[in-house]
Order: C-alpha cells, then sequence, then structure tokens
C-alpha cells in the first residue's frame, strides 16, 4: 500500500469537542425550556453534522432526523448562537494528534479534514486551535451536495490534492467515515478512542490505539 495523501474527520479524531457541543446542545435546551442531557447522551448523538444533533437533541431521540419544524429551527438557532461563542473552549486535541501532523507535513505529505461538521463551525475551530493552515483542503458537511457516507467527499479531495482515491488514507471514528472511505476506494483507518460504537464491527483496515500509529504508513 502506497499512501500520498491523509485525509481526517475532525471530532472524535482529532479533537474531542464533545464537552463545546454538549454545553451548546444543553444550552440551546435551556433556552427552549427543556432540562439538560448528560453529556454522554449528547455524544451519541455526534456525527451526521449539525442538523441531525439539533433534532435529536430537541427531541432527546438517537432516532430523531431533521424535519424543519419550528421547534427544530427555533433549536438550531439557538445552538448555532451558544456554539459559535464558544467553539473551543474546552475542545481539545487528542494525544500525539499536533505532533503526527506536524511530522506528516515535515514529510510533504499533503493534508484535509473531512468532517461532516458545517463550515461555519470547521473553520473557525481550526483557526482558534492554531492547526488551519496545516491542511490543503477542508471538507465541511456543507461545503459539497453530499456528505459522508456518501464518497463524494473523499473523491472530491483526492482530485483536489492530485492523488488517487486507493493513494489517501482516510482516518475517521465511526461508521460514516469507513463507509465513505470504502464507497471512494480509500484504505481507511479508524481510531479506537473516538466517539463510533461498535468499531470492530466496521471492517476499517485497521484500528489504532495511538495516533501516532499513523506514521507507519507513511514509510511505505
Amino acid at each position: 500500500m502506497t499512501i500520498r495523501a491523509f485525509a481526517f474527520d475532525l471530532d472524535g479524531t482529532l479533537v474531542d469537542s464533545i464537552a463545546d457541543l454538549a454545553r451548546a446542545a444543553n444550552a440551546a435546551r435551556a433556552d427552549l425550556k427543556l432540562p439538560a442531557l448528560p453529556e454522554d447522551v449528547v455524544r451519541s448523538y455526534v456525527g451526521d453534522g449539525s442538523m441531525s444533533l439539533v433534532a435529536r437533541t430537541v427531541h432527546a431521540d438517537p432516532e430523531a432526523v431533521w424535519t424543519g419544524s419550528e421547534l427544530e429551527r427555533a433549536g438550531m438557532a439557538r445552538f448555532d448562537e451558544h456554539y459559535k461563542a464558544g467553539l473551543t473552549l474546552a475542545t481539545r486535541f487528542y494525544p500525539e494528534v499536533q505532533e503526527t501532523l506536524h511530522a506528516l507535513h515535515e514529510l510533504g505529505f499533503p493534508l484535509a479534514i473531512v468532517t461532516n461538521k458545517p463550515e461555519r463551525y470547521t473553520l473557525p475551530l481550526l483557526r482558534e486551535l492554531g492547526v488551519s493552515e496545516r491542511f490543503e483542503v477542508i471538507v465541511g458537511g456543507d461545503t459539497l451536495a453530499e456528505k459522508k457516507p456518501s464518497p463524494l467527499p473523499l473523491q472530491h479531495v483526492a482530485e483536489r490534492l492530485g492523488v488517487a482515491t486507493g493513494e489517501m488514507l482516510m482516518v475517521g471514528d465511526s461508521k460514516n467515515d469507513i463507509l465513505a472511505a470504502k464507497a471512494a476506494g480509500c484504505p481507511n483507518v479508524v481510531v479506537h478512542y473516538g466517539y463510533g460504537d461498535g468499531i470492530e464491527t466496521l471492517g476499517a483496515d485497521r484500528i489504532i490505539r495511538f495516533f501516532s500509529e499513523l506514521l507507519e504508513f507513511a514509510e511505505g
């Protein structure tokens, strides 16, 4: 396997953002006169983009889907305000992430972000964390017509970086990451520490416990 580029999911892969997401979600619920949800519950709602997160949050239902109801639109407005006001209050990189990204960059590998998080959160969050310039391409959940698990974001990134999808490693933490990678023909890795459940059943090419294990793929 020859890897010429790396694509990364964001939440649950590069950064632990649950505390800030849960804070904003519960602030939105409080505005709507709803009781707070445990952080672990909000964590289980993450992964399919902000509209899905807000729908699940306002209905307190992991199966809820966005319908554009008055309650959901009010919840989105409140969540948007609270989350943008504190994108990185508690959000932190997972261990070894910054060092490994730096090492890959120094080795000349192009790096990309492929997340279902909307651009209005993704871009300022990366700027606030001081790593936006590390990535040659950043694809949010609303950048293209489709988001993960569609292969389109990864196909777009590979084209932008000038590599074949089979030469770009997708690194994520959930089923959407692995489904998108498989559909696009990308080799893929799932991190053991992220937000996804049942990662052993996802069929990823490899599960890693430490982010620095990615350097093995840089050795060819």
